[in-house]
């Protein structure tokens, strides 16, 4: 009995000593055998020659599309509409005529004898040049008898300095400053009944096209009422109607404080506007406020930029997004710009050698959304890594080791070793 429980034991020992040999042997297997499944792969992009455009995006909005307004400061009830949206019309033709109630009728007067009271103004002011202009030539014929008389005519002779000559010439020069005085009261009397007219038409029962061009936003109809207090409307200035004129759209985007000083006047910059998603549009900086504008302790300084052509689409105050160019290269030498990793103040790039990987330090030019251009450290045809993926045999797919990104303007290229 004692022998075969001496028999077991010492077998047990054996066969937990066999047992644990047998698991780590196993544990060693699957690491090795699992290491063998596995090999590192890369997603590669050839370094390709072609043209790279530089820009700065910004957006804004459309801030006219060549259109100017047809006020009235008339109250009453529409009387006759003479046109409809998209007629053409002239400057000087009638859009619509009002039957002024009492407060239009008052205003229409208040504004005609204004007009007449600075047109009387302006007769008188003539009327005083004439008297300035006479008194003038008379002193200047005076002054000039005395200056060519035997006298005086020597214009290095102490005569001149006597008393009788200074006052001849002073009597002229003082009538002669008048004179000019008085030209720039007709200018300032002239500019009077300018403004007193235009203000006249306002109060007008009848409102004209402002310029030639196409009637657009009309919206009223016989019937209707306009700036009658009665409405709640406003009687100071009411738009009647919209005329689009010949004209290409002007925009306003606002650039941040990295991207202002690159833009210039002159630039190209494409033009996209959210409500017309199928289209895009050309355009040129014309103007760009460097002084800027801060709002929450942000800065931003807006360019403004006139679209090359238009389109019945584009309305003031519609959204837009731009890409101003700031520099292109043709036959530039191009890689995704994710393959560009920075190590200090270095661009560093991982490419392939063979099947083995290697970096080198790259010199980068124009940068787009999505290319890089290499100015050294690489050459056209080089497989340069855009990202290292891990492929296991018994799996049917790869996962990158750096996540999934796009890359630039072709498919990448798969390597394992």
């Amino acid at each position: 009995m004692n022998i075969l429980k001496t028999f077991f034991l010492n077998h047990k020992k054996i066969i937990s000593i066999v047992f644990l040999l047998i698991i780590i042997a196993g544990f060693i297997g699957w690491k090795v055998l699992g290491k063998a499944q596995q090999q590192a792969q890369y997603q590669t992009a050839k370094v390709e020659r072609g043209m790279i455009i530089s820009s700065v995006s910004a957006s804004g909005q459309v801030l006219s599309v060549n259109i100017l307004s047809a006020n009235t400061k008339a109250s009453g009830i529409v009387k006759t509409v003479y046109v409809k949206d998209g007629n053409a019309v002239k400057k000087g033709d009638k859009i619509l005529e009002i039957a002024l109630d009492f407060q239009g009728q008052q205003k229409n007067a208040q504004a005609w004898s204004s007009y007449l009271s600075a047109k009387n103004s302006l007769e008188s002011a003539k009327a005083t040049l004439y008297s300035l202009q006479s008194d003038m030539f008379t002193k200047w014929d005076t002054f000039k008898t005395l200056a060519e008389s035997d006298t005086y005519k020597d214009t290095n002779s102490a005569n001149r300095t006597l008393p009788e000559f200074y006052i001849a010439q002073d009597n002229w020069l003082n009538t002669e400053a008048k004179y000019k005085n008085q030209q720039a009261t007709i200018n300032q009397a002239q500019a009077s009944v300018n403004s007193s007219w235009l203000d006249y038409n306002l109060t007008s029962p009848v409102i004209t096209a402002p310029a030639d061009g196409t009637i657009t936003s009309l919206m009223y109809a016989p019937g209707m009422s306009i700036g009658s207090l009665d409405t709640g409307t406003s009687t100071s200035n009411q738009k009647i109607a919209t005329i689009k004129t010949e004209g290409t759209p002007i925009v306003s985007v606002n650039l941040s404080e990295i991207d202002v000083s690159q833009v210039e006047l002159g630039k190209k910059a494409i033009v996209k506007l959210d409500s017309i998603s199928d289209k895009t549009f050309t355009g040129e900086v014309i103007g760009v406020d460097r002084i800027g504008q801060t709002s929450s302790g942000v800065t931003q300084y807006p360019a403004i930029i006139k679209l090359d052509s238009s389109a019945n689409q584009i309305l003031p105050n519609m959204t837009v997004t731009t890409n101003i160019v700031i520099d292109r290269k043709d036959n530039a030498l191009l890689i995704p710009s994710i393959a560009i990793q920075k190590q200090g103040n270095q661009n560093i790039a991982r490419f392939l050698k063979g099947k083995q990987e290697q970096t080198i330090s790259v010199e980068t030019g124009l940068v787009s959304d999505t290319q890089t251009e290499i100015l050294s450290g690489l050459s056209e045809g080089d497989e340069v890594i855009i990202s290292t993926l891990t492929s296991n045999s018994n799996q049917s797919g790869s996962r990158s080791v750096f996540g999934s990104q796009g890359f630039g303007g072709g498919a990448g290229r798969m390597f394992g070793h």
